[in-house]
C-alpha cells in the first residue's frame, strides 16, 4: 500500500478563557476515521508546487531543512492552507495591500470550485492577487499511519493562528460538523466517550494545552520543530539471515535501542529459552508457551547482577524454570508477578521451593483462569518502591485485564514492565466479571503520567514511544465503545448477541462469541457511567421502568 504525503493544520484563536482550536467531524461514511473529530487536512496534491510562486515569508529550502526533507517542504504547508480553506472555509492569505483576507473577500465564493478541483490554489492566488504567508505556519509534528487502516498517510502537522473575521464552516461533504473548543475540554470529552479522536490529534491537543495564548504557542512551535519521525529501515537478523526492519515492525524499537550503531546484530525473533539483555541488568527470557493468547510466549524478566529479582516466572514448565535457575545461579532473592493468570505466576511456587525467595504480588481473584496456588509474602501497595540490583521498581496498580494486575516501573531506566496491561501485536482481553473496561481505560490514562521511555511487555519485544502506544490503546477502545453505543442507540432494547453482531460487523462471525465478552465489558463501563442500562437481558439507552 502506498503511503501518501499529507498535511494537517491546527487553527487556533485567543479567547477570554484561553486558546481554542478548530476541529471538524468527518462524515460517518468516510473510509478513514469515520465520525472522528480532526483538524483540517488532507493529501498533498500534484498542483501544490505551483503555489510556491505565491508563497511569501519563508523559502522552500528553509522549510525543507526544518522538516528534514531535501526539498518540497513548502508543498506540505501549501496543502495545509488549501485543505483548511476547502474543509473549514478559512484561508490564510494576504491581499495586495498585505492584509489578511477577511470574511467578505471574493475568494470565498470559489471555495467549492477548489474543493471540486476545478481550480487550483495557485490559480486562485493569481486571479485575486493573493499571497500565502507560510511564515504564519509552524511545523508541529510528523506522523505516519501504521499498517492496518485502509489508507496510510505520511502527515506533517502545522499550527497557525486563525485570521480575524473569517468564519469557520464545515464543507458538508467530507465534514459534517465543526467546533471551536479548548484543547483541555475536547480531551476531557474524548475521555468521556463523547468525541472520537485519533492518536495524532490527541498528541497535538496535549501540546496546545500547555499554552495560554496563541503568541506563546507560536513562539514555542517556531523555536522547537519536532524530531524527524523514524522512517529508515533498521538492520537485524531473522533465522540467521540479515533483514531490514521497517519502523512499524514488532522488533524495530528493540533493534534501535539495543543496536544504535545499526550493526545488524539484534535478532528480529523471540526464541524461547534464549536470554536477551534488554537493559542494564535486565534479561528477558521467554517461556516455551506460544499460542493465540500468549504470542511468542510469556516473557520472564530477570533483574540483577549477583542477586536477582524475577518478574513473572511464567507457567509450570520444567525447562523454563531450570533456565531461570541457571541464569541466576539459583540466587533469586525475590519474585514479583504482574497478575495471577495461568501463564504468569504458577512457576512461583517451585521457584520459592528451590530458592527460598520472597514473593510479591496480589492474591488471585475468583475465576477459572486464575492461579490459586499463588501465595504472596508481600502485597505491595500502589506506588510502593521495591529495591533490586538493576534499580528501584515503582509498583503501579493497573486493574482492567485483571483486578489484581500490577505494572512495575524501573525508575532510573524508565523501563515499564507492563505484564498483560499492554501487549504487543494485539489488544488485551477484558473479560468480565474480573476484567473491567472502565478500570482498564482509567489505568491507561494513569500510566500516561509515568515517565517511561520503553515498555517491556509480557508478550513481545520492547516497545518504544510509550505515550503513543498508550494513546493508541485508549483510542482503539473508545472507538469501539462509540460504535457499540451507536449500535445500542439504533437497536435498543437489544440483547447482547444482536448488539454484538452489529457493533462487531467488521470481524468474522466465528469470533463473535469472544467479541460478545468484550462488548459486555464496554456495556458495563457505559452502565457505570449511566449511559446504558440492563433489564431482563436487554440493554437500553434510558433507564427502563
Amino acid at each position: 500500500m502506498d503511503i501518501r504525503p499529507a498535511a494537517t493544520l491546527a487553527l487556533t484563536r485567543d479567547t477570554e478563557n484561553g486558546i481554542e482550536v478548530l476541529l471538524l467531524q468527518r462524515t460517518w461514511e468516510a473510509v478513514f476515521l469515520p465520525g472522528y473529530f480532526v483538524f483540517p487536512g488532507g493529501a498533498v496534491n500534484a498542483q501544490e508546487p505551483e503555489g510556491r510562486a505565491h508563497a511569501i515569508g519563508i523559502e522552500d529550502a528553509a522549510i525543507s531543512q526544518t522538516m528534514s526533507l531535501d526539498e518540497g517542504g513548502a508543498d506540505y504547508m501549501l496543502a495545509a492552507v488549501r485543505e483548511c480553506f476547502e474543509e473549514a472555509g478559512i484561508l490564510l492569505a494576504q491581499d495586495a495591500s498585505g492584509q489578511l483576507v477577511g470574511a467578505n473577500h471574493a475568494v470565498h465564493g470559489e471555495r467549492l470550485s477548489l474543493f471540486k478541483e476545478e481550480v487550483s490554489l495557485a490559480e486562485l492566488c493569481q486571479k485575486h492577487g493573493l499571497t500565502l504567508p507560510l511564515d504564519r505556519l509552524a511545523y508541529l509534528s510528523h506522523w505516519v499511519t501504521p499498517p492496518g487502516p485502509p489508507r496510510r498517510f505520511d502527515t506533517r502537522f502545522f499550527v497557525a493562528v486563525a485570521p480575524e473575521g473569517q468564519v469557520a464552516a464545515h464543507d458538508g461533504h467530507e465534514t459534517i460538523d465543526h467546533a471551536w473548543i479548548s484543547p483541555a475540554q475536547v480531551l476531557e470529552e474524548h475521555r468521556a466517550g463523547r468525541r472520537l479522536l485519533g492518536l495524532p490529534t490527541i498528541r497535538t491537543l496535549r501540546v496546545l494545552c500547555d499554552f495560554s495564548t496563541t503568541s506563546e504557542l507560536m513562539r514555542y512551535a517556531h523555536a522547537n520543530p519536532p524530531e524527524a519521525f523514524p522512517t529508515d529501515p533498521w538492520p537485524a537478523l531473522r533465522k540467521g539471515q540479515p533483514v531490514l526492519l521497517e519502523p512499524n515492525a514488532p522488533a524495530y524499537d528493540e533493534a534501535v535501542k539495543l543496536d544504535p550503531e545499526a550493526a545488524g546484530s539484534v535478532k528480529a525473533e523471540i526464541t524461547p529459552g534464549e536470554p536477551v539483555e534488554v537493559a542494564a541488568g535486565v534479561v528477558r527470557l521467554t517461556a516455551p508457551n506460544p499460542g493465540m493468547m500468549t504470542g511468542p510466549g510469556t516473557n520472564t524478566y530477570i533483574l540483577g547482577f549477583e542477586r536477582f529479582t524475577v518478574i513473572d516466572p511464567g507457567p509450570v514448565n520444567d525447562a523454563h524454570i531450570e533456565r531461570i535457575l541457571e541464569l541466576t545461579h539459583g540466587l533469586v532473592d525475590q519474585v514479583l508477578v504482574t497478575h495471577t493468570h495461568s501463564d504468569h505466576s504458577p512457576a512461583v511456587r517451585l521457584l520459592k521451593e528451590r530458592t527460598g525467595c520472597r514473593v510479591f504480588g496480589w492474591p488471585a481473584p475468583e475465576g477459572a483462569s486464575q492461579d490459586k496456588t499463588f501465595i504472596p509474602d508481600d502485597q505491595p501497595e500502589h506506588e510502593d518502591l521495591i529495591a533490586t540490583e538493576a534499580g528501584v521498581l515503582k509498583v503501579l496498580h493497573t486493574p482492567g485485564h485483571a483486578s489484581n494486575h500490577l505494572c512495575y516501573l524501573l525508575v532510573d531506566q524508565a523501563l515499564l514492565f507492563s505484564g498483560d496491561h499492554i501487549m504487543q501485536g494485539s489488544t488485551v482481553v477484558i473479560n468480565p466479571p474480573d476484567g473491567d473496561m472502565k478500570a482498564y481505560v482509567e489505568s491507561l490514562y494513569e500510566l500516561l503520567e509515568e515517565p517511561a521511555t520503553f515498555i517491556a511487555p509480557a508478550h513481545g519485544f520492547l516497545m518504544g514511544q510509550p505515550e503513543a502506544v498508550i494513546d493508541y490503546l485508549i483510542t482503539h477502545r473508545l472507538s469501539r465503545e462509540h460504535k457499540i453505543f451507536r449500535a445500542l442507540e439504533a437497536l435498543a432494547p437489544v440483547p447482547l448477541k444482536a448488539l454484538t453482531a452489529k457493533a462487531y460487523d467488521d470481524v468474522p462471525p466465528a469470533i463473535h462469541g469472544l467479541a460478545a465478552r468484550s462488548a459486555l465489558a464496554h456495556l458495563l463501563k457505559l452502565e457505570a457511567e449511566h449511559r446504558a442500562f440492563q433489564k431482563d437481558d436487554l440493554w437500553h439507552t434510558v433507564r427502563p421502568d
